[in-house]
């Protein structure tokens, strides 16, 4: 989602967005809120968003916003919206939200204005949760500013709290062997801070997925696993089809279009639950 920046801003407004962090990060909930979410068989979930932003190739200011609506479990498109918009904050590490969030903020508000039976109930969201250098990454901020529960989805592993790339971490990666599995992320203050999942028996590379607001790391972890047909979850890939289609058609730019359902293979059931059984068809 995030493109560099040749410079940075002010050391006044790195203090000042630590401040706001700070101040919403104390809002976060860590626990699930609704029924839906601790039932098994994620029964009551009906609608599961998405949202992204993408970048226009070798501009720094141009971007798309979109966020999708995909029914649940179907995992279907019901809702959809892009717009362009113009990035007025450099891109700085762990502050991506100041970046993002206020436009990903109009596409939720003006679904809730236009179509309230369209929200989704739960929001996956390209980037970290709590998994982050300060403890509110995108997905907290985008939920506590929503009051969504949100999920974070990070395709890389951050490191922070002693958290590493390194050799026993590759181990732990190599390990997993069949879509579902996990392993803890374990930083050094002893805190965990999300869960390296195998999200897909055909890919080896584990999402990093953490909690945003208002759900705990093990309903994040089998719901986002409930949702991928590929690696990436079907609303945080959707989202992101959404938004390079509308920048090449906004932009006139040469290609046929990004197609939105490819055939793919859907998962028999979702990663059991603490309940030991199968969490839901999907």
């Amino acid at each position: 989602m995030a493109l560099e920046a040749a410079g940075g801003p002010p050391e006044e407004t790195l203090s000042l967005w630590k401040r706001e962090q700070a101040r919403l990060k104390a809002h976060v909930v860590d626990r699930d809120t609704e029924a839906w979410q601790r039932d098994p068989a994620f029964s009551g979930l009906q609608r599961v968003g998405g949202v992204d932003v993408s970048f226009v190739k070798g501009d720094s200011v141009r971007a798309c916003a979109s966020l999708v609506v995909l029914s649940f479990p179907e995992l279907e498109v019901v809702y959809e919206e892009s717009r362009m918009v113009s990035l007025t904050a450099p891109y700085v590490s762990g502050f991506l939200a100041f970046r993002e969030v206020p436009f990903l903020l109009e596409l939720v508000q003006q679904l809730r204005e236009k179509e309230p039976g369209l929200m989704p109930q739960v929001l996956l969201v390209d980037g970290n949760g709590v998994l982050h250098h300060r403890g509110f990454g995108v997905a907290c901020h985008l939920g506590v500013l929503t009051d969504l529960p949100c999920v974070g989805v990070a395709k890389k592993l951050l490191q922070v709290d002693g958290l590493e790339n390194n050799a026993l971490h590759k181990e732990k990666i190599r390990l997993l062997q069949t879509r579902g599995d996990s392993f803890p992320l374990l930083g050094d203050s002893g805190t965990v801070l999300g869960m390296a999942l195998r999200s897909h028996d055909r890919s080896t590379r584990p999402l990093y997925i953490s909690v945003g607001h208002r759900m705990s790391l093990e309903a994040a972890v089998r719901l986002t696993c409930c949702c991928c047909r590929f690696r990436i979850p079907e609303p945080v890939r959707q989202a992101d089809i959404c938004s390079r289609e509308h920048i090449r058609k906004s932009l006139g730019l040469p290609g046929p279009p990004t197609p939105r359902s490819p055939k793919a293979q859907r998962p028999v059931a979702c990663p059991k639950g603490d309940s030991g059984e199968s969490s839901a068809l999907c």
